[in-house]
């Protein structure tokens, strides 16, 4: 059983000279394949790559992609302001005039705020495109992992359909053998109804009560829904054997048995036979809501 969850989680990090990144991946359940990204300033660019490579891994649900890229700092050169430089000198010069102080050390200088500042290295085109290689590698491996856990969440969604699948099953047969489906128990059932109208009129002709009974006991027979929805069990079983997403066409599947559930119950002239119904009514709610979750 190799099915697939859309729900999961990943992250992945990475670090190149002094540029760090931290990519996380978060997928939940969705009607078709949905993704937004969110980039940091300058990044923007590798959206279609991030894109392309989410789209390699996933094929269906909701999923938000962030990526947080940051630089450490004290990282460039440090540069003489000439212009401070030469106020300061300037300043020092003076002051030694008027105060007769000793002059200022090139320590002293260096020590002046403004006189020496850090400039950010700039990057050139290749060394960009070599880092943007790099981070979107991590994002793969990402994806890998978020692949691995919608598998084993897929896995654990397997085990709950299948036991799903076997309560219809076994709610299905005991309607198919439910004793009020017996020929006998519609006969009586039958008789009784028209006695109850021939007391309450004598008018009423027989023959054609007798005809009348036969129509409704044709409408109230169940037996082509107990063969569908046992059909709609294989069905389901087969799906959940195939190497392929699954999650719409079991999706209809579901509806199906929803749909057979229902005419059943309200086909039900029985309390005992409702009552199966019923419950088999909420176990396939149940399924529908899973089944929700496959991609």
């Amino acid at each position: 059983m190799a099915i697939t969850s859309m729900t999961g989680f990943a992250r992945a990090d990475g670090t190149s000279d002094s540029v760090s990144w931290h990519w996380e991946i978060k997928s939940v359940n969705g009607k078709g394949f949905d993704m937004r990204c969110r980039l940091p300033p300058g990044h923007e660019a590798l959206e279609p790559s991030v894109r392309e490579i989410v789209g390699r891994h996933v094929r269906r649900g909701n999923l938000q992609v962030n990526l947080q890229v940051s630089r450490e700092s004290g990282q460039g050169v440090l540069r003489v302001n000439e212009e401070a430089l030469s106020q300061v000198i300037a300043l020092a010069q003076d002051l030694r005039k008027r105060l007769g102080a000793s002059p200022l050390t090139v320590e002293g200088i260096m020590a002046q705020r403004g006189v020496l500042e850090v400039v950010e290295l700039v990057e050139t085109d290749e060394v960009k495109e070599a880092r943007y290689a790099v981070i979107l590698e991590s994002l793969d491996d990402a994806c890998k992992n978020l692949a691995v856990m919608r598998k084993a969440e897929g896995k654990k969604l397997a085990g709950i359909i299948t036991g799903q699948l076997d309560t219809i099953e076994t709610l299905t047969t005991d309607a198919r053998d439910c004793p009020a489906r017996s020929a006998e128990a519609i006969k009586v059932r039958l008789g009784e109804q028209v006695a109850r109208l021939m007391e309450a009129s004598e008018t009423l002709d027989p023959e054609r009560l007798h005809q009348e009974a036969v129509l409704i006991a044709a409408k109230t027979d169940v037996q082509e829904e107990l063969d569908r929805l046992f059909a709609h069990v294989e069905a389901g079983r087969e799906l959940l054997k195939a190497g392929q997403p699954i999650g719409r066409k079991f999706d209809f599947v579901a509806q199906e048995f929803n749909r057979e559930a229902n005419t059943l119950c309200s086909k039900s002239t029985d309390q005992s036979l409702t009552k199966i119904g019923l419950e088999l009514k909420t176990v396939i709610d149940q399924l529908r809501e899973q089944v929700q979750n496959i991609e």
